[in-house]
């Protein structure tokens, strides 16, 4: 949908920011028009102003502001946590001045879109409310009808959806719903599913029990589904707020931290007084200088979400195609971002459509040496055996269908434990190590990779096949089983609210608990060692890692990959390391990533094996052993070569545990018995 720049003024020899629309209709013409005439009047300190609109035929529309340093809210929790709870209230009373002045113009203007993204930080402490694309002049024959609408599930108020009426109302919502995400990390309830009986809002205060009550009770006050039971203007909600405080008036003089000089500018937008080029001068005179940083915008991911809707419609995703062919891309690390330095030219499956979205952006970064993981010098397959006797179960297509097999850590004692007709797949150990749970209805891989089972349930067997147990299913499918380490719970994806959820499966009870508590598609769940967290994959844009707690509360982003899709998160036993798999949305070709555990929410992700170590091929749902010194995994540089492999911890020993024509993946290390 667009892009923002950081360019260069050559009249003023000063950096400016550039919004660029590449949506030419007529209605999204009319809406840009709409953004830069209201911004071109707007005069307070807490809002961006436009100083110059103009359109570059067939290309795009362009708004020029001035550009501001410093980083968004959603940066600032993502890099240091929730802050104070004064400085929370210092923003939340800001940007609702700024509301006020919005609300009060003639005609009134309401915003629609407040978010943590939208509220820029900057370092000598303002708060600038940014992003007027959504924003609506609140005319007398267009209450209704003025403006695009679009929602953020967790920060749109109930009536933003369809075509309700929205007005200030609205935008208090939205600011209750920031101030609550800046309290507790985590974002709320969806307003839809709580208007419509679905959802319920969770207390800030479970979250977060040291939460001010006052404060806690102005947000939820400023969240309540009936426009009429809010604050009725946004000075009512600051007034509120500063009473909340716990030291009059501090609000005023204690700034939110940012970090000055060197913020990334990932997504800046808004104002400030304008930054003059260093030297004072311009270095391209000919032409304005655009730094190599690009917003994704909501109607980029729109799109993808509309690819992935199309391919959901037909029942599955058809991920890792076995049939695709080409090298992995070479990737290099750097604490801002990895993307790899060139994407492959697979040939995809005839049914995969996800091959066509491309990245927006390719790089070559600078190197950064990976950590160092200390490993013992194994060398011989022999050498697995004498250290660790589990077993290793996974799946197999060598009778014909997709089966359960077992086979002991050396690859030796190769047996089948399943038979079913419709196949069975996605195992995973119970903590005794004398049980397997597992999906089925399961599709051969040689039809596409899946990430989504309808119509598939859990079951639990034997490890010698014996004494199968069907689980209560949910007719829309439940697949990703995940055995918890206290052996009482099963965490699991389900379809059965439409979309993939996490779910846990109380094994005495048999009663299901929702841990997604989003509008997010969520799945494949993975328990931490001491069964306290859970890691899974959120679709974020892109996929990345996320955890929660093992009740579904405090979600917290891990990976921040951007434009690359990480999914297939596993914990070695000592809980210190999350590995995962990682692939751009253009090859879908995966490679092996992990992050420790002080990095979470940070860049500081690194690959297995190191940067420009000899690579074999592609690695899948990968496993570390019980003795936390081995990774078992599936592999493959061919289309029929699909074949379960491992290596140390540090990537290197790699070796073969079975060989043939048939598929074998997802492997999965039996635990260590006490």
């Amino acid at each position: 949908m667009g892009s923002v720049y950081r360019a260069t003024d050559e009249n003023l020899g000063v950096f400016v920011a550039v919004k660029e629309n590449l949506f030419l209709s007529d209605e999204y013409a009319r809406q840009f028009r709409l953004e830069a005439n209201i911004l071109a009047g707007l005069r307070h300190p807490s809002l961006p102003r436009v100083s110059d609109h103009f359109v570059i035929d067939r290309q795009g529309q362009y708004l020029v502001m001035d550009y501001i340093e410093g980083e968004d809210l959603r940066q600032l929790l993502d890099r240091s946590g929730a802050p104070p709870e004064d400085e929370v209230i210092r923003m939340g009373a800001s940007v609702c001045d700024a509301l006020t002045y919005l609300h009060t113009r003639e005609p009134p203007i309401v915003h629609r879109d407040i978010k943590p993204g939208n509220i820029r930080l900057t370092p000598d402490g303002n708060i600038v409310l940014v992003d007027f694309g959504l924003a609506k002049l609140m005319l007398d024959n267009q209450s209704t009808t003025t403006g695009a609408r679009a929602m953020t599930p967790g920060y749109s108020p109930p009536e933003q959806y369809g075509t309700a009426h929205t007005d200030p109302r609205s935008d208090i919502y939205s600011l209750g719903a920031t101030m609550y995400v800046a309290m507790t990390n985590a974002v709320p309830e969806d307003a839809l599913a709580r208007a419509t009986g679905n959802a319920d809002l969770t207390n800030p205060r479970k979250l977060v029990p040291t939460l001010n009550r006052k404060l806690s009770a102005a947000v939820l006050k400023a969240m309540a589904v009936d426009p009429k039971a809010r604050y009725q203007t946004a000075e009512e909600f600051k007034q509120a707020l500063i009473e909340a405080q716990s030291q009059p008036g501090s609000f005023i003089s204690r700034p939110i931290s940012t970090p000055k000089n060197g913020t990334p500018v990932n997504g800046s937008r808004g104002i400030a007084p304008s930054q003059p080029v260093p030297n004072g001068r311009v270095d391209h005179p000919k032409k304005t200088v655009i730094s190599h940083w690009r917003e994704r915008v909501a109607g980029l991911a729109l799109l993808v979400l509309i690819v992935l809707g199309g391919v959901y419609g037909l029942g599955h995703r058809n991920v890792f195609s076995p049939f695709f062919a080409g090298a992995r891309p070479t990737a290099e690390f750097t604490p801002t971002r990895l993307v790899p330095e060139s994407s492959p030219s697979p040939r995809p499956h005839p049914t995969s459509t996800l091959a066509e979205v491309k990245p927006l952006v390719t790089a070559t970064l600078p190197q950064v040496a990976a950590p160092v993981i200390n490993t013992p010098a194994l060398s011989p397959t022999s050498a697995i055996a004498a250290e660790s006797s589990e077993q290793i179960a996974f799946v197999s297509e060598r009778s014909g269908s997709p089966q359960l097999w077992i086979m002991n850590s050396d690859g030796s004692n190769l047996r089948q434990i399943t038979a079913i007709k419709d196949g069975a797949c996605q195992p995973d150990w119970a903590p005794d190590g004398k049980r397997l749970v597992f999906i089925s209805p399961c599709p051969s891989m040689a039809s596409g990779r899946y990430t989504q089972y309808p119509g598939s349930s859990l079951h639990i067997i034997h490890s010698d096949g014996t004494g199968q147990i069907d689980l209560p299913l949910a007719p829309e499918g439940d697949f990703d089983p995940a055995w918890s380490p206290d052996g009482k719970e099963i965490a699991f994806t389900s379809l059965k609210n439409g979309r993939p959820r996490i779910y846990s499966l109380n094994l005495s009870t048999n009663g299901r608990t929702d841990l997604s508590h989003t509008a997010y598609e969520d799945r494949q769940p993975a328990w931490s060692p001491d069964g306290k967290r859970l890691a899974f994959v959120r679709l974020y844009g892109s996929e990345q890692i996320w955890i929660m707690n093992a009740d579904g509360s405090y979600q917290k982003q891990v990976t921040r990959s951007n434009d690359l899709n990480d999914f297939w998160p596993a914990w070695t036993p000592d809980g210190e390391i999350l590995f995962f798999g990682q692939s751009t949305s253009a090859s879908l070709l995966p490679w092996l990533m992990a992050i420790r555990q002080e990095d979470f929410g940070t860049d500081r992700e690194f690959k297995v094996p190191a940067f420009k170590q000899t690579d074999f091929g592609f690695i899948a749902q990968a496993q570390v052993s019980p003795d936390n010194h081995w990774i078992v995994f599936e592999g493959w540089s061919g289309p029929d070569s699909h074949e379960i492999w491992v290596m140390t911890v540090s990537g290197a020993e790699r070796q073969p545990l079975t060989s043939g024509s048939s598929l074998n993946y997802s492997p999965v290390w039996s635990p260590a018995i006490k």
